[in-house]
């Protein structure tokens, strides 16, 4: 397989070049016709370069997990930032017919149901609670933060993307009573009952989080004001003035996006106002890498504005607000890399090298997501009634500012 995945790694290379050590010792040097990041990488087994030619965009995560596939006198960002604007442009035959059935197939897997849903959760969200403490702020916020200028601190820009969401949710006056599907370890809805005095319902389908929330709520003195439940919302059967979803419309999966702003609707009282973030796409549908799939979130995909809004506009809701974040969760991927970097002797042993190495290529494929290869956030404000929320935006903006202002005092 080694002459393969020789000829079709000449096509491949276009940006860049990648100096390739087989296992047999040879060495091929693939230089693309436009500048980009040089690296170079060592296989070192017969069987990795097999499947690197039959199923390059699962086997070479799963190789390099296993440590048969190694950067070569460089590091791993060097061979992703090769890579990845070579995966961008396209150019392997194999991976562009599997990449055309995986796209085609998106929309004919099972429906996320209620087991399965619960079963890919607990896949990322139920490790050991001592991973996301090394690498994740304080708060445990697992989404994108919101940088409102380029230095500022990973807590403080996960402080801002609190406070920027609850602006948009126009939380008036106290005691309103907030959804929070998907919250989490509890970040989001104690921040809203602690700072805005509202009445919270965080909801997850992870044990681990939910455990880790009600203690937090605990601690807090704020079990009067918040309740944390292992429900899924397609269960619930009340009514909020306000709903938050922060980085769980990401699991919905295709064929639910309709269905699942149904039940925004049916759980939003007639003047709520509900605030939906998600990792997203800028240049239309697509398809979710196979490793990422496999190894760390099952059932995810990114969806595209356009898709999505194609289902809202079913629905009869008002879409009152869209914003777009492009380089906020490529920040945010920075910070997180370095604090898993530091820690990394901690994670090993909590684990092993293989999960390591797993979860450093995540890390690093997801920032370079962002950086190289069209994904954004984006935040849709939803209304039932057209009168919900002001005519202009400037209300956001105040509520903002002052409660910034208490944050900084």
């Amino acid at each position: 397989m080694k002459s393969v995945l020789d000829a079709l790694l000449k096509r491949f290379i276009y940006f860049g070049s990648l100096t390739v050590t087989y296992s047999d010792g040879t060495q091929r040097y693939y230089p693309g016709e436009k500048p980009g990041r040089k690296s170079a990488i060592r296989i070192l087994s017969s069987a990795a370069e097999r499947a690197l030619a039959l199923k390059p965009a699962l086997a070479f995560g799963e190789e390099y997990m296993n440590g048969t596939v190694v950067p070569d006198g460089c590091s791993l960002e060097d061979v992703m930032w090769t890579l990845m604007p070579n995966i961008e442009r396209g150019g392997l035959l194999s991976e562009d017919i599997s990449g055309k059935l995986r796209y085609v197939s998106r929309v004919l897997r099972p429906l996320n149901s209620l087991k399965r849903s619960r079963t890919n959760v607990a896949h990322h969200y139920d490790l050991n609670g001592s991973l996301y403490e090394l690498f994740l702020d304080k708060d445990r916020q697992y989404s994108c933060a919101y940088f409102e200028h380029d230095d500022m601190p990973l807590d403080d820009a996960q402080i801002a993307k609190k406070r920027h969401i609850a602006a948009k949710l126009k939380l008036d006056h106290a005691g309103l009573e907030v959804l929070d599907i998907g919250c989490g370890w509890g970040g989001m809805a104690l921040t809203l009952a602690r700072d805005y005095g509202v009445k919270v319902t965080g909801i997850t389908l992870s044990v681990e989080q939910l455990q880790v929330a009600r203690q937090r709520a605990k601690e807090e003195g704020l079990e009067g004001l918040v309740s944390f439940e292992l429900l899924d919302y397609r269960t619930l059967n009340r009514q909020f003035d306000r709903i938050v979803s922060v980085g769980m419309f990401e699991h919905v999966g295709v064929r639910q996006y309709e269905s699942f702003f149904n039940h925004i609707k049916r759980l939003l009282r007639p003047e709520g106002v509900a605030v939906i973030h998600s990792i997203g796409r800028m240049d239309g549908p697509g398809m979710t890498n196979p490793w990422i799939t496999k190894y760390i979130f099952p059932g995810g995909y990114s969806p595209a504005l356009s898709e999505t809004l194609a289902a809202l506009e079913q629905t009869g809701l008002w879409l009152t607000d869209c914003e777009v974040w492009r380089l906020h969760y490529a920040k945010t991927l920075a910070h997180w890399r370095v604090r898993f970097e530091t820690n990394k002797d901690k994670v090993r042993a909590l684990y092993d090298e293989r999960f390591v190495r797993m979860f450093e290529l995540y890390l690093l494929a997801s920032e370079l997501a962002f950086r190289i290869q069209g994904h954004m956030n984006f935040q849709l404000q939803i209304t039932r009634d057209i009168e919900a929320v002001p005519l202009t935006r400037d209300y956001m903006f105040v509520a903002e500012q002052a409660q910034r202002a208490k944050d900084e005092a």
